[in-house]
């Protein structure tokens, strides 16, 4: 029997991950809440946001070339720090970043499909749509992922292409002076409000699960990372330039969970609100669909390691339907309870310390990756300082999410210190253990 190569992934395909991972619905949900941040800076806050996911696209390109794996982040973590409880507790908590992501999206799928429902409808509507959609998309998954999978390229295609309309119909009728620095918010504010809203950036790192599959990975992976981040960038900042430039921030304060599409009204009436309506319902729900998957299949991965209860990684149908089944769940809960605000904070900060933990990773391994480590250093300290930059602002705007920030941080730490402690199993690194000097039954080996 004729085995076929899996190197199925070329450039286009893996930029095309990295892009469709960004632009998955992020920029659709998070726009209004950096314009009622960053005010006339919103393109600067998308902007300096972006140089910190750029810093660290590069330790994901080192750590994809030397040590591919479907496990992506997570093996990257065990094979720098070993089997313990730091990344352990990391491992958990990019769980528990992917329910906030499947949240965020979630959400913005309730806000712009209440839209198109009479207003008196709209608050109910809007509950409705979230768990719909969640409910929904997970018995797709449960059926077979393909049902939207199959279209996600078109998808993809098509919100890009919509974006690129909204920018270049937008573009000549901006008012210059709703950018200008008299209007932007104080530089620390700025930057503070670009970090809540990182999580738009988070996606990239998608292109890491893929990189077994990838033709020639020591150039193509390398350049579809930094292709990816660096368009995105550049796409974030000319849909923000238009949207500051289209509308008053009263206007988009008011319009704030669906202001991509209120800010498509002036140059585009009625119909471009509801153009960028239904993009963002399409891009929403195939961002849900292949988050809900990989989330499940995390979870999955990190059981078998033995970093997660045992029953996370058995299988119904043949498919770790477990795991699907919670994170449907605690989606819905979180989606339904928290505002846009509280969600897009408990995002970032959860990849912000996830991709700190990767830079230092290929700090650690820069002699097996051949990278420069302070490049990764660099990324490491940005990283740190933009999740205290985002610390200072929930401080100072709304404090009470600071104890749902801990929480969530917390958690991830008690649940896999907890576990360890009662339920031991023996650790596992099947995948990852190899050459790296990690024992099979956990730490490293001498």
């Amino acid at each position: 029997m004729i085995e076929v190569s899996r190197k199925t992934i070329g450039y286009r395909e893996a930029v095309s991950i990295g892009v469709g991972g960004m632009v998955g619905g992020g920029i659709f949900a998070v726009l209004g809440l950096a314009v009622q941040l960053a005010q006339g800076g919103t393109p600067v806050a998308f902007a300096i946001a972006g140089v910190v996911a750029l810093l660290t696209a590069y330790s994901y390109a080192k750590l994809s070339v030397a040590f591919p794996s479907q496990g992506g982040t997570v093996s990257f973590l065990v094979r720098a720090f070993g089997t313990g409880i730091f990344s352990g507790s990391m491992n958990v908590l990019l769980w528990m970043s992917y329910i906030v992501m499947l949240s965020l999206y979630a959400y913005a799928f309730g806000s712009y499909g209440a839209t198109f429902l009479p207003a008196s409808l709209q608050p109910i509507g809007k509950h409705l749509l979230i768990t719909g959609s969640v409910v929904l998309i997970s018995g797709l998954n449960m059926l077979s992922a393909k049902a939207i999978g199959e279209a996600e390229d078109l998808i993809v295609g098509l919100k890009i292409s919509i974006l690129l309309l909204f920018v270049g119909l937008g573009i000549w009728g901006i008012e210059a002076d709703r950018l200008a620095p008299a209007a932007w918010s104080p530089m620390l504010s700025l930057i503070s409000g670009g970090m809540i809203i990182f999580v738009a950036y988070e996606g990239f790192e998608l292109i890491a699960n893929t990189a077994k599959d990838v033709r020639k990975p020591e150039t193509t992976l390398p350049r579809a990372y930094y292709s990816a981040v660096v368009f995105v960038i550049a796409l974030y900042v000319l849909v923000s330039v238009v949207a500051v430039g289209s509308l008053s921030l009263d206007q988009i304060a008011a319009s704030r969970d669906y202001a991509l599409a209120e800010a498509a009204k002036p140059f585009m009436g009625q119909a471009g609100f509801g153009l960028i309506a239904v993009a963002a319902l399409l891009s929403t729900a195939s961002a849900i669909n292949a988050t809900l998957y990989g989330a499940a299949r995390l979870s999955y991965i990190i059981a078998k390691d033995g970093e997660l209860p045992e029953f996370l990684e058995q299988k119904i149908w043949n498919k770790p339907l477990e795991g699907l089944f919670i994170t449907t769940g605690l989606t819905i809960m979180v989606a339904n309870i928290s505002d846009l605000s509280s969600i897009s904070t408990m995002g970032s900060a959860g990849f912000l310390l996830i991709f700190a933990a990767v830079n230092w990773a290929n700090v650690k391994m820069a002699k097996d990756t051949g990278g420069i480590w302070p490049i990764s250093a660099l990324g490491t300290a940005a990283c740190i300082g933009a999740f205290f930059a985002l610390l200072w602002q929930t401080v100072g705007t709304s404090p009470r999410q600071i104890l749902v920030l801990f929480v969530m941080i917390g958690l991830a730490v008690v649940i896999e210190v907890i576990y360890r402690k009662f339920r031991p199993r023996e650790i596992k690194c099947d995948r990852d253990c190899d050459n790296v000097g990690i024992s099979k039954t956990g730490g490293h080996s001498e």
